[in-house]
């Protein structure tokens, strides 16, 4: 069944913007499941995006996707109604209006870890590093311990920003303080079952400094950053005995696919998606 609603306006606002892979993804989402939506880039001006954000919705619009540089100001926006993911990150990537009412939500996180399954990796009982302690780690770091995980450790070169960020996640999730540890970049001690690279050190051709013995046999990589080649972490990844290398396109979708499903109570199928979206990168 098709919906037929003439405002089913969606939306991703950000600045700058025309990189966007979103309108993609969801008119791709909304041709699977049968919802007929409108999907746009917003470019928002970067001194105002609070009132970007009221026309938008004032016009009609029911749900935005935020990009940089706005995630912390749509946290800020949304305060009086945001998830716990949303909380801990101090960021939000999922607009949406219920009952006059802004709220936020934070699904990096469920994207990384949607993707890790698709993957056939498991977290629960195993030994889990996150490099880096700034605002990518901040919207995983919430699923990540709620996935179980035996140990989760948060490596950052400044190691008073990973221990921050641990008792910040600790003051939302108290519940899991045993499991959480944090460090120095410089300091980490292997072997580790999953690595994420939360850090900005794929941006370009640099690696981070790591140890030749961070894997253990059979280790996932994971680079939350992708392109249409390896990343410079995933290389060195390779290179240091990871078994398993994946870059964070899978997560771009999978994030996509949990703003979806929050906006219209239906899940949609990720890989048609994601193998589309790849093939476009090899021929970009």
């Amino acid at each position: 069944m098709t919906s037929t609603a003439p405002e089913n306006r969606y939306a991703v606002i950000g600045n700058p913007i025309e990189h966007s892979r979103s309108p993609f993804i969801h008119q791709e989402f909304g041709r699977q499941t049968g919802i007929a939506l409108q999907y746009d880039r917003i470019l928002a001006p970067v001194d105002n995006f609070a009132h970007s954000v009221k026309q938008f919705f004032d016009q009609g619009g029911r749900g935005l996707n935020v990009t940089l540089p706005f995630k912390e100001a749509a946290c800020a926006l949304a305060a009086e109604n945001l998830s716990s993911r949303a909380q801990l990150a101090g960021a939000v990537n999922t607009l949406w209006m219920d009952d006059g009412r802004l709220h936020g939500c934070n699904t990096d996180g469920v994207g990384l870890l949607s993707d890790i399954r698709r993957l056939g990796v498991t977290l629960a009982g195993r030994k889990v590093l996150l490099l880096g302690a700034g605002g990518a780690a901040k919207g995983v770091l919430l699923p990540l311990l709620q996935a179980r995980c035996a140990q989760l450790h948060i490596a950052n070169r400044s190691a008073q920003r990973a221990y921050d960020l641990r008792e910040r996640a600790i003051r939302v999730a108290p519940r899991r303080a045993e499991r959480l540890s944090a460090g120095a970049l410089d300091a980490i001690v292997g072997p580790w079952d999953v690595v994420i690279n939360a850090t900005s050190s794929s941006l370009g051709t640099a690696t981070l400094n790591l140890p030749d013995t961070l894997y253990a046999p059979g280790a996932l990589a994971y680079d939350m950053m992708y392109g249409a080649q390896a990343t410079s972490f995933l290389l060195q990844a390779r290179a240091h005995g990871a078994s398993v290398l994946a870059d964070g396109l899978g997560m771009l979708v999978g994030q996509a696919a949990a703003s979806f499903a929050i906006w219209h109570r239906v899940q949609p199928k990720v890989e048609p998606v994601l193998a589309a979206l790849r093939q476009q990168l090899q021929h970009t």
